[in-house]
């Protein structure tokens, strides 16, 4: 083999492998947004517990620390209601927003995605309950 022929073959690889490792870099945002729709879908299953136990949801003061952790004065509190010991954060490890009343319902769960601020396209798109 010549040079020439090793640095087509090399050339070649290097192609190859920017097209495959584009393909398993969208893949990899896209179960992050996935899973962040799972644990929303969770958060909103242990808040409807809290809810049927307690009478209403946590306001958003008390905001998701009072499914791990009785809120004052919530009389009827038979939690923890997230097993996990600690409020949970998003794929991203950001801190998962929760607003109660919500502006689409009872409440609002929204992970802000991968860049973190309010909005976005794409990857950077925020995920509501």
């Amino acid at each position: 083999m010549t040079l020439i022929e090793i640095l087509v073959v090399l050339v070649l690889i290097g192609i190859v492998l920017g097209i495959v490792g584009g393909n398993f870099i969208g893949r990899g945002e896209k179960a992050k947004a996935d899973a962040a729709k799972i644990e929303i879908g969770q958060i909103g299953q242990a808040l409807d517990l809290y809810k049927l136990e307690t009478g209403r949801y946590p306001n958003s003061q008390e905001g998701l620390q009072a499914l791990v952790a009785a809120p004052q004065g919530v009389s009827n509190w038979n939690g923890p209601y997230w097993k996990k010991g600690t409020v949970p954060k998003d794929p991203w490890t950001n801190e998962y927003k929760y607003a109660s009343p919500g502006q689409k319902g009872a409440y609002d769960i929204i992970s802000l995605g991968a860049d973190g601020k309010e909005g976005g396209e794409g990857a950077n798109k925020d995920i509501a309950s």
